[in-house]
């Protein structure tokens, strides 16, 4: 049974104990599970034992991530399960992962998209042990999600960009080379991180004023190399601040959109809505997105061990698992970037579980 409470202090560092998990070998980039395996090359298959949960039995699934709720009627896109070309993942178990995390802290830092996997791993662990007691609580910026039978937390904490905006007297400062909100990630169990979709907003939605890099003050400059110079810090800041023989470290990697059918080869299409079904090749004919190089080189300089959770393929063929119209925004907030629940998410976590088995 689940209790919401509010709270207005921070959250004690007591809790934030040590994982005495192996840390990952090799750089930051290799798309292998530990016996060898590409996870992240292959297709997606039917699989009618597929979804993992019933979105009905999840019922903390954010408004916006609840298609069918919202009047989504086909269910075809919760029946695929992703096959990888050389094994088959380790379907999820959820009593084995928070025995695995029993005591520990999990926490999802980044956008909506973070969010987006956050309130999967949620949903897949808690309908998997329903009558395990819970907890949300929320602190500020930072939601947790307490598994009080387990002692597992999982958080959120929402930081679009990984490093800082700070209210200064000229306006809202986005602080390239500034990551101070690090603090709130230091002797966390198991971090995955995530930044990209906010790094084009323009206009009423872009949330700063002015960029900062260098001491030196910018109206504006190339957001493609505005990224990767946050990207960098945040770097900086894992190398400094990692213990790997007490964190795991992750990327979530770039999640992508589906406003534009000539990239599956399908012109007509406009967005997103309408498709239900994945491509069931193992490549997108609109090819991978630029801000993935810019990701990778940065995670090649990373002394400290990180994992790429390296989503993007896997993800740009799955054009019909976005909310669409049944998303926060209805008919008029065509939604092709965050994904239904359950759905696609749920593979992402499902290679994460494979990960650190």
């Amino acid at each position: 049974m689940g209790v919401w409470v509010d709270s207005h202090f921070l959250v004690s560092p007591s809790f934030f104990l040590v994982l005495a998990l192996v840390c990952f070998q090799g750089n930051a980039s290799a798309n292998v599970s530990a016996d060898g395996c590409d996870l992240f090359t292959g297709r997606w298959v039917f699989d009618p034992s597929y979804p993992l949960y019933s979105a009905s039995a999840c019922p903390f699934i954010e408004r916006e991530f609840t298609c069918q709720k919202n009047g989504r009627q086909d269910l075809l896109y919760t029946q695929y399960r992703w096959q990888p070309l050389d094994c088959t993942l380790t379907r999820f178990n959820a009593s084995e992962f928070v025995e695995k995390f029993r005591g520990k802290s999990i926490m999802f830092v980044g956008d909506s998209l973070s969010r987006n996997q956050w309130q999967s791993l949620t949903c897949m662990i808690h309908s998997a042990i329903p009558n395990a007691k819970f907890n949300i609580t929320r602190v500020g910026d930072v939601s947790i999600f307490e598994f009080l039978d387990y002692e597992v937390k999982v958080m959120l904490d929402r930081s679009v960009y990984l490093v800082d905006v700070v209210k200064e007297k000229i306006g809202r400062v986005l602080k390239l080379d500034s990551i101070e909100r690090g603090k709130l990630w230091k002797g966390i169990d198991m971090l995955i991180f995530n930044t990209w979709h906010w790094w084009n907003r323009r206009g009423p939605t872009q949330p700063w004023d002015y960029i900062e890099v260098g001491g030196v003050i910018k109206k504006d400059m190339d957001r493609m190399l505005a990224f990767e110079t946050a990207l960098n810090t945040w770097a900086g800041w894992v190398d400094a601040n990692i213990d790997p023989a007490k964190s795991l470290v992750f990327f979530q990697g770039i999640s992508p959109s589906h406003y534009n059918g000539s990239s599956w080869n399908e012109p007509s299409a406009k967005n997103c809505l309408g498709q239900k079904q994945p491509l069931l090749g193992t490549t997108y004919p609109g090819g991978l997105p630029p801000a993935l190089d810019v990701l990778k080189k940065v995670l090649e300089t990373v002394k400290k061990p990180v994992k790429l959770l390296d989503i993007t393929m896997l993800s740009l063929l799955r054009k019909d698992g976005h909310p669409s119209m049944y998303g926060l925004g209805g008919p008029t907030g065509m939604d092709c970037s965050h994904w239904c629940l359950a759905g696609v998410p749920d593979t992402w976590n499902e290679i994460l579980y494979n990960l650190i088995l």
